[in-house]
């Protein structure tokens, strides 16, 4: 029995300090995590070392895909193609930025996945090179015993009486031994399974950085397609922009800045004219076949009013960003009130869209929400949107649901203000009004974005 022990273990320890060797030669630089309690933290060069060789793989990715003279001829000819067609162009607009979101959303996904299996591998790493001691102290064991072997039972008294000796200690020893070499198979078999996980995920990273590229060089496109359209009036927006931007200056809360921009500003008071007139015409068209009308309206994406009455598209809305709800409506604000919107934290330069149809009625910075997009959603509803790195829509707009309107920064650059001070990642803030008054959200989301948003 104490022959067989010896003859299984020796064997399952000596491979496993060769792996251990091949392990501790190849360079292997996980991901910066945060250590456990009483542990040391991470060298401070090293989370910056792959933080910046991280970065520095993704902008190479990105840059591939941007001055890819193939692809973006492709794309001239495609947006070419829908040039004075607004539906198409709207059409186009809406699906390419669907499209970007859903890959956000998974790339997002993948950055969690390896996150967790980068935290798992530097456990089982700093486990094992905590082990190595034992790992020396079993192999000189098994080195002792092979230069000085136990004496054979059949030679001389004082022989046999150093067998006994020998093997009552190996009896000790050997179970101790054998659970560690167990153990420390275990964790290699467990750390080998971990980096073939993160070579698919990085894999897959690679892949969806590289469609979002793609998407998000399609979406540049066709916005700037769709303002070709408002070039001839850009002197008296300009003069309107002017205007609004002294306003927001001057008014002290969102509800008096909604109020001036639709009684001082043109093309605020005609998007609020436009609405009025689009609530009579629904209020005129509620008839039995108004359901059908209200659907068939929703797929015309050459449409200059809402397609539905914005008191009744509860449940419908799509959350203007993917990302993770940081404070819904009513919470705790931090400073002794409760939250008037919902705030969401996206990924960097996450793409923004309008959560309804609705027509822009502020477009710029305002105080310390960063910058901040108005929209007259009709019936004296407004839908405000804030913390943007950068709006893609004109003053007096009509926007579809659904159709890009801004994007977010990155975590540098972010300007949420004090909506920002939960996450370190952009944040968008989200705020419903009804004729001034700040409403709650949530009875408007479709409850599966609104899951999706939640995590």
């Amino acid at each position: 029995m104490l022959r067989y022990a010896v003859k299984t273990t020796v064997p399952l320890i000596l491979a496993l300090a060769a792996v251990l060797t091949a392990q501790a030669e190849q360079p292997s630089v996980p991901p910066p995590i945060t250590p456990p309690a009483g542990e040391a933290a991470p060298d401070a060069d090293a989370i910056s070392a792959v933080k910046a060789a991280r970065e520095a793989e993704l902008e190479a990715i990105v840059d591939d895909i941007a001055r890819s003279a193939d692809r973006l001829a492709a794309l001239e000819a495609e947006i070419e193609a829908l040039e004075n067609d607004r539906a198409r162009i709207n059409a186009a607009l809406i699906t390419t930025a669907l499209r970007t979101q859903m890959l956000e959303e998974q790339a997002s996904a993948t950055e969690r996945r390896l996150d967790t299996l980068s935290e798992n591998e530097a456990r089982i790493r700093a486990s094992l090179a905590a082990r190595r001691g034992v790992l020396a102290e079993l192999l000189a064991a098994l080195q002792r015993i092979g230069r000085k072997p136990p004496p054979a039972l059949v030679t001389r008294p004082d022989d046999a009486l150093a067998a006994v000796r020998s093997a009552i200690l190996l009896n000790a020893v050997l179970p101790e031994m054998r659970a560690e070499a167990e153990a420390l198979a275990a964790d290699l078999a467990e750390l080998v399974s971990l980096e073939r996980q993160m070579t698919e995920e990085r894999d897959r990273q690679r892949a969806e950085i590289g469609a979002l590229a793609e998407e998000r060089v399609r979406l540049e496109r066709l916005i700037v397609e769709k303002r070709k359209g408002a070039e001839d009036t850009t002197a008296s927006l300009d003069e309107e922009r002017r205007k609004a931007a002294l306003l927001a200056e001057k008014s002290g809360n969102l509800k008096d800045l909604i109020a001036r921009l639709e009684t001082e500003i043109d093309a605020a008071r005609e998007a609020a004219e436009a609405a009025r007139k689009a609530d009579e015409a629904a209020a005129a068209a509620a008839t039995e076949g108004s359901t059908q009308a209200s659907v068939a309206a929703l797929q015309d994406t050459g449409r200059f009013s809402p397609a539905i009455p914005f008191a009744n598209a509860k449940g419908l809305l799509s959350m203007p960003a993917r990302g993770v709800m940081l404070r819904e409506f009513g919470a705790d604000d931090g400073i002794g009130g409760e939250t008037k919107g919902v705030s969401i934290a996206t990924r960097a330069g996450a793409r923004v869209v309008a959560p309804s149809d609705g027509w822009v009625v502020y477009a710029g910075p305002f105080r310390s929400y960063g910058q901040l997009l108005i929209l007259n959603a009709g019936s004296g509803y407004h839908i405000v949107l804030a913390g943007m790195d950068r709006i893609d829509v004109q003053l007096g707009q009509f926007v579809l649901a659904g159709e890009p309107v801004a994007a977010m920064g990155d975590r540098k650059l972010a300007q949420a203000g004090a909506l920002n001070i939960l996450s370190r990642q952009p944040v968008l803030y989200v705020e419903f009004k009804k004729d001034g008054t700040s409403i709650d959200p949530s009875p408007w989301w479709a409850s599966s974005t609104e899951e999706k948003v939640r995590g």
